[in-house]
């Protein structure tokens, strides 16, 4: 057993401690999902950053750029800071002013509860592959750590992140995500103050990439190939059940769009780090058989042994947090607003362990998709798309119009899933989530006037 893996052993020991500490204070379901509405300012803008701040932040971006050049950070940092942004200042205010336990029962209490339930299965797929994404990602890294193969760090990882989930709940994730985003940030400053000297100063750096790596190339002589590439983080965050449990647990709506503002400005500064080291990459490391591994295998070289011992700790609490993050928020949305509505009464009445159960149950799903081929940006595209051209559409027009009804939701809901899922599979347009988008507004508009 290598020092990395002992640094890994003990910041996972560090969170099951967290858990436990914080799961003796849970009494409720709300405690559990909600964090009794208790999170702050500073908390809240770590969790939303952390929240994201995973595996598609430093693995994925860093291997996207290493490929592709700039143009593999369009997704990450720039498209998922400007949703978590857009995402505060738009819904944070009016989704806790009507203090909802999960995001699902603004589609019950707007719609109906049949809509509120078909809203929930379009959302879990995408937050399943998310967590999915991650437990890839701390293989990835452990792997590239260790002798151990990454299929059985993939299991590992699964097995601790389930563990630990069903324990602490949202505060404890909260916390932890404080610890781990000040780890991570520290980390990752060093590292590229290293490398930037290794270089021979920043401009030095930079001069070495070369000009056809710093353009966007096809995808920007294309309008809606660009726009398809900032909608689906923007509109897919806006939607996103992690990031709405965060808003709804702080203690006052101003605190959720502070917290959600601060959040995506941080992601952004702190993102600008792996795509600056992918954008090197090939000068410093050509060739590499995984690019993915670009940021892990520049921390190994770079760092000092006890630096890289932390880093890579963090980089895994990281992982492991989001993962926590998007497992709890699944379990939560399913229990609360489909099982306990569908079960008999031995369910209703105990609500937080039927929660329990049900993240669980989810987390085993995500390590099947782990397993499965494909790299981490793809889970990181398919998560943000999955469900989302329809649910983006409803819950604007629900939130802030009194336009449409029960009718208008299903239409939406299921034709803009359905042209983008068509669209998608069969390859008939290189914007398939715009069509989606596109379907959802003229159907629910559509029918609204109909109904009228």
């Amino acid at each position: 057993m290598n020092a990395v893996v002992v640094g890994v052993i003990a910041y996972i020991i560090l969170q099951f401690a967290v858990g436990l500490w914080v799961s003796r204070q849970i009494v409720t379901e709300r405690d559990y999902i909600n964090a009794g509405r208790r999170i702050g300012p500073i908390i809240g803008a770590f969790t939303v950053f952390a929240t994201w701040f995973g595996a598609e932040a430093i693995i994925g971006a860093g291997g996207e750029v290493y490929r592709k050049g700039i143009s593999g950070a369009t997704l990450d940092p720039f498209g998922y800071a400007l949703a978590l942004v857009v995402s505060g200042l738009v819904l944070a205010v009016p989704l806790w002013n009507r203090g909802y336990v999960t995001f699902g029962d603004l589609f019950r209490e707007r719609y109906s509860p049949g809509v509120e339930k078909l809203a929930v299965f379009l959302m879990l797929p995408g937050t399943v592959m998310w967590a999915a994404a991650q437990i890839r990602a701390f293989g990835q890294v452990m792997g590239a750590a260790s002798d151990v193969p990454v299929v059985t760090m993939i299991i590992i990882g699964a097995v601790v992140v389930i563990a630990y989930t069903t324990i602490g709940g949202l505060m404890a994730d909260a916390i932890t995500d404080f610890i781990q985003g000040v780890a991570i940030i520290a980390g990752l400053i060093v590292l590229c103050l290293l490398v930037v000297s290794s270089l021979g100063g920043l401009g030095a750096a930079l001069e070495r990439v070369p000009a056809e790596r710093l353009s966007y190339g096809e995808a920007a002589s294309n309008p809606l190939v660009l726009a398809e590439m900032w909608a689906v983080p923007i509109f897919g965050t806006m939607v996103s059940i992690e990031l709405i449990s965060r808003m709804l647990a702080t203690r006052s709506a101003q605190v959720a769009r502070t917290a959600c503002v601060y959040g995506g400005l941080i992601y952004l500064l702190v993102g600008l780090i792996p795509v600056f080291l992918g954008l090197v990459g090939p000068v410093l490391a050509p060739d590499l058989a995984e690019p993915e591994q670009i940021v892990p295998q520049l921390a190994q070289v770079y760092l000092p042994a006890i630096l890289y011992v932390i880093f890579a700790g963090a980089i895994v609490s990281a992982i492991l947090s989001t993962v926590d993050s998007a497992l709890l928020a699944s379990g939560a949305i399913l229990s609360h607003n489909v099982i306990q509505h569908v079960a008999g009464d031995w369910v209703r009445r105990r609500p937080l362990l039927v929660t329990r159960l049900t993240v669980a149950g989810l987390g085993v799903v995500a390590f099947v998709i782990a397993l499965q081929p494909g790299t981490i940006h793809e889970l990181i595209v398919t998560a943000a798309s999955f469900g989302s051209a329809g649910l983006v559409v409803v819950t604007l027009f629900g939130l802030f119009t009194p336009v449409g009804g029960v009718a208008s939701a299903y239409g939406a809901l299921i034709l803009g899933s359905g042209v983008w899922a068509a669209s998608s599979l069969f390859e008939l347009t290189e914007t398939p989530y715009l069509y989606g988008v596109g379907s959802a507004v003229l159907v629910y508009l559509g029918l609204a006037l109909r109904g009228r």
